[in-house]
């Protein structure tokens, strides 16, 4: 019985009477292959079952690799602009600049839109993105739900480098705050620390998807024979009033939040850092002093969402995927001067 011939790129490019190229690019989404085109050789190569080789894949791509000064493509980079009563700050900024540098190794360009209030509409981008044979879409970090259903996703494989995003349903690159929370609690506890205290303001617990706050409480619940109840201070904002109140009413001995400001306002309530109380910062791009805190790598987050990006376009992945996958990273520890040093 003859052996079933089986597709391979020489064989579609044979059949759509295109260039091997061309139609290894469309399969990967990379290069600048007319859309229909694209979706002329996608189509055809669903039907006839057609799989990469993965070792020549591995194989070509080390080559691609190799060759830096090849174009490969570009890697749009969406910033969704939001009211401005909703905080950014630097740590966007950081997973671009990881982003871009990633991109560039992998012979991608990396450019940034903002869409969204007061800037492109989504309709209008996804025009641009189409012109332009743009199939790599990153998506930056929103305080709000993301919606970036406007863009024509059966054109664009996406990543979004936060927690969680339903349009579309995508897969993410976040940090991993909830082993973070437990790693650094932990690191507390062996330095004595008995009376640990978090303080978060309203909403950015919620966009984590309560990752901080429910580390918190089961390692509050899991150590109830080592550590006291503090509760949890979740603020309508980040002011000192109600970080004092707290302060003195529940009397933590080491205290955990995102601004280094609140050092000086333990102190100013008779604290002394480090010698009677601790203080961590739980991001490090924050910090206006030396203090003990967590790194949350934006920039190592950035590089990774490019590699899971250019991965979808080698395999001509394509729109939302039926199974979603988080690729979360843990943060690393900066040693400070806030903290009781280790024994």
């Amino acid at each position: 019985m003859a052996e079933k011939n089986i597709p391979t790129i020489r064989s579609l490019a044979k059949s759509l009477r295109l260039s091997p190229t061309t139609v290894s690019d469309a399969l990967r989404g990379v290069g600048r292959v007319d859309q229909t085109t694209a979706k002329r050789i996608r189509q055809l190569a669903e039907k006839v079952g057609y799989k990469p080789n993965p070792l020549t894949t591995a194989l070509m791509s080390g080559f691609r690799r190799s060759r830096a000064t090849t174009f490969r493509g570009v890697i749009a980079a969406v910033d969704i602009n939001e009211p401005a009563r909703f905080p950014h700050g630097p740590f966007p900024k950081q997973i671009s600049a990881g982003a871009r540098q990633r991109a560039t190794e992998l012979g991608f360009h990396f450019e940034e839109f903002i869409a969204g209030r007061n800037a492109l509409p989504l309709p209008r981008l996804d025009s641009i993105l189409k012109s332009r044979g743009i199939h790599g879409v990153m998506i930056m970090p929103a305080w709000l739900a993301p919606d970036v259903s406007a863009l024509d996703w059966s054109n664009y494989a996406g990543v979004y480098t936060d927690n969680f995003i339903e349009k579309p349903r995508l897969h993410t690159v976040c940090s991993d705050h909830y082993r973070s929370m437990m790693e650094l609690l932990e690191r507390l506890r062996t330095r004595g620390y008995r009376r640990p205290g978090l303080m978060l303001e309203q909403g950015r617990d919620d966009r984590l998807l309560l990752r901080q706050s429910a580390a918190f409480r089961a390692f509050q619940e899991s150590h109830t024979s080592e550590l006291e109840y503090v509760p949890i201070l979740f603020a309508r904002e980040f002011s000192e009033k109600p970080f004092s109140t707290w302060f003195k009413r529940h009397k933590p001995d080491v205290v955990l939040n995102h601004y280094d400001e609140t050092v000086a306002w333990m102190e100013a309530c008779g604290a002394k850092v480090p010698e009677t109380h601790g203080y961590v910062c739980l991001n490090a791009i924050n910090l206006t002093r030396p203090c003990a805190a967590l790194d949350l790598q934006p920039h190592q987050l950035g590089a990774r969402a490019v590699e899971l990006l250019v991965g979808q376009l080698q395999r001509g992945e394509y729109g939302s995927p039926a199974w979603t996958t988080a690729t979360m990273l843990t943060a690393s520890w900066i040693e400070g001067s806030t903290l009781r040093p280790a024994e």
